[in-house]
């Protein structure tokens, strides 16, 4: 209390309004197979509460284009044909959090996918101090949508552009809208790949959801919906958290 003599009220009052004003820090993970929505959601949910949007994917290839040590150590697993391990990928989450934009918290999208990833990724943050898991979501989708949805994309090569067939197709068809250049399709958006990719995903999944259920955090949200409902669904989940 005699420290806070020494401050002046009007200090003490802009603080006391900054801390109020200041939304509590969101860690969320989103978990979702290939086409389930998470690609459109993510950004409205990083704008929202500020927080920074780490792709798992990104993150690794990013690291190995920067020379990080955890790049390299990733770039050497890679090259010798080898799988990154749990410690590589938690270390590059790790290198990216206590970056400006991470301050408020971050969405994980890829990750964990078991639940020795899931509990490595919980003793991280506590020795990082970045607080805890806050929610995770899972966009649910039918398999048949899914497929629908991933056999339809089209992508401009060059800008990373996409469309698709039905739902989004191109002003002339197989042709970008601001190039012309031609749209190709991924060599994995088959629908033998896919549904593929889909049973790989479901077996690897359940036990995941299962660990965070048990801690209360799970909250799985129908993704075959508008994207404005899948928005004002996740809004109200975490605004509980």
């Amino acid at each position: 209390m005699e420290a806070l003599k020494s401050i002046a009220t009007v200090d003490l009052l802009a603080e006391i309004k900054r801390r109020l004003e200041t939304p509590p820090r969101k860690n969320i993970i989103l978990v979702g197979p290939p086409g389930c929505g998470k690609g459109t959601q993510a950004p409205v949910i990083k704008e929202k509460y500020a927080l920074c949007h780490l792709a798992t994917g990104d993150l690794l290839r990013a690291a190995v284009a920067a020379g990080t040590e955890m790049g390299q150590k990733a770039k050497a697993v890679m090259e010798a044909g080898g799988l990154v391990s749990d410690e590589i990928v938690i270390g590059i989450i790790k290198d990216n959090i206590g970056a400006p934009e991470c301050s408020s918290g971050f969405i994980l999208d890829g990750f964990p996918r078991t639940v020795p990833q899931a509990e490595k990724l919980d003793e991280m943050l506590v020795s990082e101090g970045a607080g805890k898991i806050d929610s995770v979501i899972e966009f649910k989708v039918p398999d048949e949508i899914l497929v629908e949805r991933i056999c339809g994309r089209l992508v401009h090569p060059a800008s990373g552009r996409s469309y698709h067939e039905k739902f989004a197709p191109p002003k002339a068809p197989g042709l970008d809208d601001l190039t012309g250049e031609p749209l190709v399709k991924r060599k994995d958006d088959t629908e033998e790949a896919l549904k593929k990719r889909l049973i790989s995903f479901h077996k690897s999944t359940k036990p995941v959801v299962d660990y965070y259920a048990k801690q209360g955090l799970y909250s799985p949200i129908n993704g075959d919906q508008p994207s404005s409902t899948v928005k004002a669904t996740i809004a109200a989940i975490l605004s509980k958290c």
